[in-house]
């Protein structure tokens, strides 16, 4: 179980060089045509771009069924790859693109840099000149820049309190 659950925990931090890697030489690259659906505003809620969330989950599931009967290490890669789909999930689609609104503005340094990272990303419209490429790992520029934007709100927030009101 031990074991299972280090090839799980494996499996998810190795997800973040898959989707890196597949984010800006596949997306990016060849199927372009089908990740472009997420660089660009529409009105529907579903993206082309959604296609490679069934194709991910498609790969667990082949992961599961054929590492179920008895439970060996494929199970755990196919738990692995459902933990980054979660991940991906509560903080690509409902975190950063708010298309589930469950979260309001952050005063967490990394979800910040995680947001910025991912803003800066999307500010190139087309398939060439973008960056920050994975979903979880960003990189230190965004964590200084995230840190001194919160650290200035909370200054101005004190400097707001201790402000005397005219009455």
């Amino acid at each position: 179980m031990l074991m299972g659950l280090g090839i799980m925990l494996i499996t998810f931090v190795a997800m973040e060089g898959v989707a890196w890697a597949m984010h800006k030489y596949v997306l990016h690259g060849f199927l372009w045509f089908l990740h472009k659906s997420h660089h660009t505003h529409h009105k529907h809620a579903f993206e082309w771009n959604d296609l490679f969330f069934a194709y991910y989950g498609t790969l667990a599931m082949l992961f599961f069924v054929f590492g179920s009967e008895p439970i060996d290490y494929r199970f755990w890669i196919g738990a692995g790859i459902t933990l980054y789909g979660v991940a991906y999930f509560l903080i690509h689609d409902v975190f950063i693109h708010r298309r589930i609104r469950l979260f309001g503005n952050t005063s967490n340094v990394y979800l910040k840099a995680l947001n910025m990272a991912h803003k800066v990303h999307h500010k190139h419209t087309g398939r060439d000149g973008s960056e920050s490429y994975g979903m979880l790992w960003v990189a230190p520029k965004y964590f200084r820049s995230a840190y001194s934007i919160l650290q200035k709100r909370q200054q101005g927030e004190q400097t707001w309190r201790s402000t005397p009101s005219k009455s």
